[in-house]
């Protein structure tokens, strides 16, 4: 027997009752596999073909996205004597082009599920089972201006299920050289429902919470109790004391994200999980600068482009973090310089000192924020 056989010719040995086993890796198999056939990842089947070739005199043809895995699968099947095993030349990618039938898992007959995330399908680090985690998740994000434009817009692309964003200001003219959550004529309207419009228009899957709402000690909890991650898109110190503060209390990830003038910075402050392993944004400012060493942007401008850089880098943080992949920003500062286009980082350990996440010691509860870092 031929060690490649044509997918037609393959289409007509399963209707004689030849076996055909997909050997690609389950997250490739979750994009559609050719109609009839059972997945089994080629290292599986190579370790244990008895599991799967029920009799020695089964003929099994094996075919892979393009044929190179499935020719090495059969001859290694060859090598441990089982004869009538053939490889499908071309692979998926040509049982396709021949219009032979498709299926897909049943969790996926969902076109618009499998169309829309199609490229992160193909990723092992997530599949199909990751993208469910990510719609069951639920991302608060604080701020809906240079920061939470690009986090928002990319996580809502990436199918966060629940986006909930907290800001109580509305869309300025000047807003639109950074803040790409808005529209000239948005100009005047809320910047959470300017956002809703942009977010929803853009993946309509995902489930958009806009609260017209300056966050304070009064309605914090409410805001993120339920949320997996949180964004930190504020531009002010009152409200990254007051969010560090209850992500330690609540145990929520904090992603942290700043920018002035031409440089920003990231980082993941995750003490409330983490209590002496990880510190929180206390550990980094115990006390806020003065107000005249820190002036925002409508002060002293900054580069447009500049939050999208910094943003864009918060949304990869929460989906590491929803996902569990990759090592997270958690004890590290990322500094981004964009007129040298530099970064660099910081190490930073938890203060065992820390009066708000050292192990042992109870929350002190929220304090006027304002007056703190009015100094």
């Amino acid at each position: 027997m031929g060690k490649e056989i044509t997918p037609r010719e393959a289409n007509y040995r399963i209707a004689q009752g030849a076996l055909l086993v997909d050997v690609r890796e389950d997250h490739e198999r979750e994009l559609g596999m050719a109609q009839g056939a059972v997945g089994v990842a080629r290292s599986e089947l190579e370790q244990a073909p008895h599991r799967f070739i029920t009799r020695p005199d089964l003929e099994v043809l094996l075919i892979c996205q393009s044929g190179g895995r499935s020719m090495l699968a059969a001859e290694q099947l060859q090598r441990l004597g089982y004869q009538r095993v053939t490889s499908v030349r071309g692979g998926t990618l040509m049982w396709q082009a021949e219009g032979f039938p498709m299926t897909r898992p049943e969790e996926l007959v969902d076109e618009d599920f499998h169309e829309r995330y199609s490229r992160h399908l193909r990723l092992s680090e997530i599949g199909a089972r990751g993208q469910r985690r990510l719609e069951a998740a639920s991302v608060v994000v604080v701020g809906a201006g240079g920061l939470g434009s690009p986090t928002a817009f990319y996580l809502a692309a990436a199918g966060v299920g629940h986006l909930r964003l907290v800001d109580d200001d509305v869309v300025d003219r000047s807003n639109l050289q950074r803040q790409i959550l808005h529209v000239d004529a948005d100009t005047g309207v809320s910047k959470v429902e300017s956002a809703h419009t942009r977010l929803s228009a853009l993946n309509p899957r995902v489930a958009i919470d806009p609260v017209a709402e300056r966050l304070d000690s009064a309605n914090v909890e409410r805001l993120i109790a339920d949320a997996d991650v949180v964004i930190d898109g504020g531009d002010n110190f009152p409200v990254r004391y007051l969010l560090n503060d209850a992500c330690v209390h609540l145990g929520k990830p904090l992603v942290y994200g700043a920018v002035h003038r031409f440089e920003g910075q990231v980082g993941v402050f995750d003490a409330g999980r983490q209590r002496g392993r990880a510190p929180c944004y206390r550990c980094l400012f115990p006390a806020p600068p003065p107000p005249e060493a820190a002036p925002n942007c409508s002060e002293v401008g900054v580069l447009g482009v500049l939050p999208g850089v910094i943003g864009t880098l918060q949304a990869t943080e929460a989906l590491k973090l929803l996902l569990h992949i990759g090592e997270p920003l958690a004890g590290r500062l990322l500094h981004f310089d964009a007129l040298a286009m530099r970064f660099r980082e910081t190490r930073l350990a938890p203060d065992p000192d820390c009066p708000l996440c050292a192990p042992g010691i109870p929350f002190p509860g929220y304090i006027d924020y304002a007056a703190f870092c009015a100094g």
